[in-house]
Formats: C-alpha cells, sequence, structure tokens
C-alpha cells in the first residue's frame, strides 16, 4: 500500500536553502509556507523544517536518491561546480551500486545511487 516517501530535513536558513537546492541542483519550488519549504525534481520531493538553532556539525540528516543515469547527473553537479563530498567522489560499491554524496548548506547528506548492472 506504500506508494511514496517524501523526506524531511532541517533547514537554518530558507533563503540559502533555496538557492542550494533550485539553483545548484536543480530543483523546483512547490510551496513555501512560511519556515516549511517543498521542493521537487523529477519524481522526487523533499521537504524542510526551519530549525535555526541548528549545529551544522551535528546535524546527521541524510537521504539516499536513486537516479537511472548517475554518471550524467555526476558530471552536471561537476559542471554546475556544486562541492562533492571529500569522501564521496562517484564510485562502484562492493554492495552493488554507483554512488556519489555531497552536503547541503546544513550538512544534511545526499547520497546518489545507481544500481550496477
Amino acid at each position: 500500500m506504500l506508494t511514496n516517501i517524501n523526506p524531511k530535513l532541517p533547514m537554518r536558513d530558507k533563503t540559502a536553502t533555496k538557492e542550494y537546492y533550485l539553483n545548484k541542483l536543480g530543483f523546483a519550488e512547490i510551496s513555501d509556507y512560511g519556515d516549511y519549504l517543498l521542493i521537487k525534481k523529477d519524481h522526487i520531493e523533499i521537504h524542510f523544517f526551519e530549525f535555526k538553532e541548528l549545529d551544522p556539525k551535528e546535524n546527521y540528516g541524510q537521504v539516499y536518491i536513486r537516479t537511472d543515469d548517475i554518471d550524467k547527473l555526476y558530471q552536471t553537479l561537476l559542471d554546475n561546480k556544486v562541492s562533492i563530498h571529500p569522501n564521496g567522489h562517484l564510485e562502484a560499491k562492493p554492495w552493488g551500486q554507483k554512488e556519489f554524496a555531497l552536503l547541503d548548506p546544513d550538512n544534511n547528506l545526499l547520497t546518489f545511487g545507481q544500481t550496477l548492472k
């Protein structure tokens, strides 16, 4: 019966979050409800809630996002000068995924993965 999942991540500054996700990662805004933000790209949606007291060094928010063209996505982000996590460059993993990761302005970890064929 489950049909979808929409992660909710903390954000300290909605302007910075929108700038990063809309202008760097290519998401579109769905709606902005004061201290709550909804964005979408392709078939995924991410929700953000305001948490002004968040210490990014203590934030463990994480999302794993599946893709069907990880090489193109990775290159597009590099072309757009998006910083890749220092330990998260594109590589094949022993668990059968090709992955890379990045951190948003609040240290939410976004890992992108594609099943190896």
